[in-house]
């Protein structure tokens, strides 16, 4: 079996276009920024998720050819509801098309679901129009606590729910995504991150329903095999 798990054509063609291209380590530099942004445009991946100080800079490197993503609240959560409405309005005025927020995970665990609806109202009202994903660490969560945070999603209003920051004690799982299929509203969609290694891997995340796929992997796979190196880094 090769690097892409025998998927080929038009096939990996299509997951590539549902890969949100990430780069979110602490120590990213501009020129390892640049290299996701690149290899973002070169496979035409979904957009290219990195971290919210490079956002305005990404922007104009990339003029208009791929849709740039970051993240607020991330990894752990905790910022006040303000903190991420602002850092959300703020990366939008930068050029994000996409917003990735981290809930309150405590406050999940603290059942007060009210305001983790209200507080993913206000970013989503902060994102102004533009696409966000909320993230609800699911290795993190009961399978109870995932089935609420469909629930609070759907009401809330925001596009997608998205498994896992990549950052903490794993990643997306199968069965998280098929859990998140049957109990989220119809009209969210899904993002699976972390951990995602494999063209087959990625295939079968998007027949359990899954709609996009965090990782950096798959473009560095297509990179390996066209010969333009390149190193696993972290993904989300």
């Amino acid at each position: 079996m090769d690097k892409k798990d025998g998927i080929t054509g038009t096939k990996i063609e299509g997951i590539l276009r549902k890969v949100d291209h990430t780069l979110l380590t602490q120590t990213a530099t501009w020129e390892e920024i640049r290299q996701i942004l690149d290899g973002g445009m070169k496979y035409k991946t979904a957009s290219a998720c990195i971290p919210a100080s490079y956002v305005k800079r990404a922007a104009e490197y990339v003029e208009g050819k791929l849709p740039i993503c970051t993240v607020i609240g991330f990894p752990n959560g905790y910022s006040t509801a303000a903190v991420k409405a602002f850092e959300a309005e703020d990366a939008v005025r930068s050029g994000a098309e996409e917003i990735d927020m981290v809930i309150n995970i405590g406050g999940l665990k603290d059942k007060k679901y009210g305001e983790i609806e209200d507080e993913i109202r206000k970013v989503h009202e902060a994102c102004g129009g533009k696409i966000l994903k909320v993230i609800i660490e699911t290795c993190l969560l009961t399978d109870g606590e995932k089935k609420k945070m469909c629930e609070i999603v759907t009401n809330a209003g925001a596009e997608y729910i998205k498994t896992s920051t990549g950052f903490s004690t794993s990643g997306a799982t199968f069965a998280d995504v098929a859990l998140m299929r049957e109990y989220v509203g119809k009209d969210v969609k899904i993002k699976a991150a972390g951990g995602i290694a494999s063209f087959g891997d990625a295939e079968e995340f998007l027949r359990l329903g899954a709609d996009r796929l965090g990782t950096s992997r798959l473009v560095k796979l297509m990179e390996k095999e066209d010969g333009a190196g390149g190193g696993d880094v972290k993904t989300v």
